[in-house]
């Protein structure tokens, strides 16, 4: 099969790449090409920026492709673009969406079910906000999946879907999940927003791979949209007990007001799994219809915190103002 996949190589986009050569598959990536891929030679490369449809019309050409994954598409002028570009060209075009697009719908509870997705949109908050950003890229996400259902209704355009929640892999370059175990591992308390904190339901990236691999053999798009997530629904603290456990640390919890956080801009950096832009996603669908199994969360931890064990990070994400936030422990009487 030949296979383009569309965005960035850095983290899933890496880890599919070597699945499908693995798989016997051919694989092409397109990419703007500003951060260099650890990918074999075998992969060919093409660049344009996805946004610029005449860009990516030129990049792709006459070239012919079994099935297209597209990992980079965030609204629907993009959308709309890349239809008019693969109608009659492809077997299965796969979209990377997100569980966002539940979160800025009105009147839902968690967990998410497919069926959830239709009906009023909350409005947007105040563009000063944090949260309109996050209310636009859910939004804009259901722009484009709704694109792909138009498509699909008016000329069977072959797309699935897959809604994505927070995704944990030895490759994010945000180093969220460290950035909790460098936390431990140094001995402060961990900051968290004081109050109650929403449940966690994520996905490991390597299920991501697989639950793509299990799509595309299943033949052509067929108009479908998906929730993937892991099994477990944990709390933030369940969930830091576990990784004190697998590193064999001791775990505090140091709870500040999150006007105080917010005020040092210490927060989402301090605590990102703290995010109430977090979507709690119901996984039964993908697993009666299309088979998939979740890796369970204490082994998916488990190598995660062996790999960075391994390849450690001198400094992820946030971590560079760590000593403000011990500090601030410390006024708050906590050492």
């Amino acid at each position: 099969m030949d296979v383009l996949i569309i965005g960035g190589t850095r983290n899933l986009g890496h880890q599919l790449s070597l699945a499908l050569l693995a798989a016997g598959h051919r694989v092409t990536v397109l990419n703007r090409g500003r951060t260099a891929d650890e990918l074999p030679a075998s992969v060919t490369r093409l660049r344009a920026d996805r946004g610029d449809a005449a860009a990516l019309k030129t990049a792709i050409g006459d070239r012919e492709f079994d099935a297209v994954i597209d990992t980079a598409l965030y609204n629907g002028p993009d959308a709309q673009a890349i239809v008019e570009l693969l109608t009659g060209r492809i077997n299965h075009y796969l979209f990377f969406s997100t569980g966002q697009v539940y979160l800025v719908r009105e009147n839902l509870t968690p967990p998410f079910v497919e069926s959830d997705y239709a009906g009023a949109v909350m409005p947007a908050p105040s563009h000063e906000s944090r949260d309109y950003e996050e209310w636009l890229y859910g939004a804009e996400k259901r722009d484009a999946e709704d694109v792909l259902a138009g498509a699909w209704a008016t000329n069977q355009f072959p797309y699935t879907t897959l809604r994505l929640p927070m995704v944990n892999s030895e490759r994010d370059h945000f180093h969220r999940t460290y950035g909790y175990i460098k936390r431990l591992q140094d001995g402060g308390p961990l900051l968290l927003p004081a109050g109650p904190h929403l449940p966690l339901r994520h996905i490991y990236g390597a299920d991501v791979v697989q639950a793509i691999l299990t799509v595309l053999a299943a033949g052509p798009g067929t108009g479908r949209s998906y929730n993937i997530s892991q099994d477990e629904t944990v709390s933030l603290d369940g969930f830091l007990t576990m990784l004190a456990e697998l590193t064999n640390t001791t775990l505090r919890l140091c709870p500040v007001d999150k006007a105080i956080l917010n005020e040092r801009n210490l927060i989402p950096d301090c605590s990102p799994f703290s995010d109430p832009w977090m979507s709690i996603l119901d996984n039964q669908l993908s697993k009666t219809e299309l088979g998939i199994r979740y890796t369970p969360l204490a082994d998916y931890l488990e190598r995660l915190v062996a790999h960075y064990r391994e390849n450690p990070v001198a400094e992820p994400k946030g971590y560079e103002r760590r000593q403000e936030e011990l500090a601030l422990a410390a006024a708050l009487g906590w050492s």
